[in-house]
């Protein structure tokens, strides 16, 4: 070639417009895609739906001290019976009065039967409902469940009803479109839309948490109205919102349609019945995988076994990790709950366990779940407090007699009587009330007892404990500080 360069192909300029174009296209290509998907109105979807969604006005009857004012010592605060005069006061019967709330519902067959929250209908005297024609109906209810917060009401309208047809809530997606409609603060048919933010959240309300999270907007009154996808399907039902101020801040939860789709024809029969395993359990944090030796941080751990449960006579232990139900797999603490309710009672069921590193099956006859009739009264400390400074939290012994006065589930034990802000106790997730049972498997004594063991560990070293909690048991992991 004589020495001479020869190019080949074409120039460089030329390949990077070719890849700008080509970029420029597909760019355009999603955006005109995304476009196509999102809706340009929802008129055409709240036209067809709005006449199915109702609101629901009803009076409670509640206990309380509402428009009572407690008298003060006419001596002034610093008076030495001021004391006596609140608690004299504070310690007079509750009167009972009426109070009207607003909610929302919808329509599900033309029998007349009305979707709702619990929360809108529960304790209630009188409940109407009125349709979007401003036709008003009394409505009885039919079935409560407190635990999901659903109810399920009746009325005898004179007209015919036009159901909303129910979808599938695990189809949902992250970013796909919703509409709310309710009425908040009394507004009937107040439409709002966004999209779903989050999928399965737990609040903290119930071992049932399993919330779809929306920035469509939610306000007070919206409660029990039906959240839809873009077909017009109902999709969650309106449940809760979070907010310091009371008003829609763009985090709304939803009760999924699914677990209020397999709970209706219960509610129809006036009760939800439910399975039960006769366990507590616990989420597997990486501190009591390692203080328990369980080899696993995935599953739910067993804190607690109910005394002749089904899980007793199956020989489930305290300690046990369940990492399967009936061959679905355990990822977390809360996918339990939903196995098992959602069980009927009297099924052999099949439990996959850890115990002490080893895998092993059980098999287990569920139970009935029992309605709840109160929680165990929170312990008073003895006379004597014990102050764990550096750990930031007081404790106090527990006699027979304190337990037996206050309703005590244990008569052993160190009661926990203070927690200190953003101290290694707080963070550890100790309470006021809380009875500490164990440290590392070993029964706790006396504040003295727990107070030497405390000290005979070093800095940066984690101490097991077991503790009670309103009668029921956890583990729970607390890491000592340095010596300040």
């Amino acid at each position: 070639m004589n020495g001479r360069k020869v190019k080949c192909g074409p120039p460089r300029s030329r390949i990077f417009g070719s890849i700008l174009v080509f970029c420029v296209v597909a760019i355009l290509g999603v955006a005109l895609s995304a476009a196509a998907e999102a809706p340009s109105s929802f008129a055409p979807l709240v036209e067809k739906v709005g006449p199915s969604v109702v609101n629901i006005s009803a009076v409670k009857v509640v206990e309380g001290m509402q428009g009572r004012t407690l008298p003060r010592s006419p001596f002034g605060e610093n008076d030495p019976f001021e004391e006596f005069f609140r608690r004299f006061f504070e310690d007079q019967p509750p009167r009972k009065f009426k109070q009207r709330s607003l909610g929302s519902g919808f329509i599900i067959d033309r029998e007349g039967f009305i979707l709702t929250n619990n929360h809108v209908v529960a304790n209630t005297e009188e409940i109407k409902v009125t349709l979007s024609n401003e036709a008003e109906y009394p409505a009885e209810i039919v079935g409560r469940d407190s635990k999901t917060d659903l109810a399920l009401i009746r009325i005898e309208p004179d007209e015919s009803l036009n159901p909303l047809p129910l979808g599938d809530s695990d189809t949902l997606k992250v970013g796909d479109w919703v509409v709310a409609i309710g009425s908040p603060f009394g507004l009937g048919n107040t439409v709002t839309a966004g999209i779903i933010s989050a999928k399965y959240r737990r609040l903290g309300q119930g071992a049932y948490d399993d919330f779809i999270q929306t920035d469509a907007s939610i306000n007070p009154g919206n409660s029990g109205g039906p959240l839809l996808d873009t077909s017009g399907k109902v999709v969650g039902i309106n449940t809760a919102i979070f907010s310091r101020s009371g008003g829609s801040i763009g985090i709304g939860f939803a009760v999924p349609v699914n677990m209020a789709r397999d709970l209706i024809p219960q509610l129809k029969e006036g009760k939800v019945i439910r399975g039960w395993l006769g366990v507590m359990i616990q989420e597997v944090t990486p501190e009591l995988a390692e203080k328990l030796d369980l080899g696993t941080e995935q599953g739910a751990l067993v804190a607690d076994v109910t005394e002749g449960g089904p899980a007793d006579e199956a020989g489930l232990r305290r300690g046990d990790v369940i990492t399967a139900f009936n061959e679905e797999k355990v990822e977390k603490m809360n996918d339990l709950p939903l196995m098992v309710a959602s069980t009927p009672p009297g099924t052999e069921a099949v439990v996959a366990l850890v115990r002490g590193g080893k895998e092993m099956k059980v098999e287990v006859e569920i139970g009935t779940l029992e309605e709840e009739t109160g929680g165990a009264a929170a312990p008073a400390p003895g006379p004597a407090m014990t102050d764990l400074g550096r750990l930031g939290m007081e404790v106090g012994r527990i006699t027979p007699e304190l337990a037996r006065r206050h309703g005590l589930s244990v008569e052993r034990g160190v009661a926990v009587t203070r927690i200190q802000p953003d101290s290694p106790a707080a963070e550890a997730g100790l309470r006021p009330g809380d009875v500490i049972l164990e440290m590392e498997r070993e029964p706790i004594e006396d504040p003295a007892d727990l107070k030497g063991r405390f000290d005979d560990l070093d800095p940066g070293d984690t101490a097991l404990l077991l503790v009670d909690r309103k009668g029921n048991t956890l583990f729970l992991t607390l890491r000592i500080p340095g010596r300040g």
